[in-house]
């Protein structure tokens, strides 16, 4: 078990206490919750820069990595859409994104093809965990609105290109 697959492992753990800081109605349970999901977020990078720098990459992290990653920031998009700070809408495309994508990665897979992450698809991830930090403080204002409506154009953004760059997977032109 390397130090990567600690970390997220420690990540997974994090999701439920997340869940229950924002369903639990204390003073200060959302600036709690808040530094759960900073935390979280933070140790994805830090695993991904650990496996790397350190030569940990191993079957188990990219196979649990991204399963964390995705758990981390649905968890929060469907707790935040339950309690009224996420746009339904929103939180659709933000799901809707990762099957399509997943589905057309496992397609890819069985034709012996990797796709790999591409830079839109980065930039989404920090939108989306941005908005989720910005969210489990406040559902108000301008802020988390411009911040939902960036995230879900640059989700909607790197789906289409994930599915055009690798439309050969599906049966398109090359």
């Amino acid at each position: 078990m390397t130090t990567a697959n600690k970390i997220t492992i420690f990540r997974v753990i994090l999701i439920p206490v997340f869940l229950v800081l924002m369903y639990l109605r204390f003073p200060g349970h959302t600036y709690w919750a808040f530094g759960v999901f900073v935390l979280a977020s933070l140790s994805d990078f830090a695993d991904g820069y650990i496996a790397r720098h350190y030569n940990q990459v191993s079957d188990f992290g990219k196979f649990m990595d991204p399963i964390a990653d995705k758990l981390l920031t649905h968890t929060a998009f469907i707790m935040l859409t339950a309690i009224g700070r996420l746009n339904v809408t929103a939180c659709i495309i933000f799901i809707a994104r990762e099957f399509v994508v997943s589905g057309l990665r496992l397609c890819a897979v069985e034709q012996g093809h990797v796709i790999a992450a591409g830079m839109s698809g980065k930039i989404k991830t920090v939108l989306q965990m941005l908005l989720v930090m910005v969210l489990t403080i406040t559902g108000e204002g301008i802020l988390p609105g411009l911040l939902t409506l960036a995230a879900a154009v640059m989700t909607l953004y790197s789906m289409g290109e994930y599915v055009w760059q690798n439309r050969s997977v599906l049966g398109g032109a090359k």
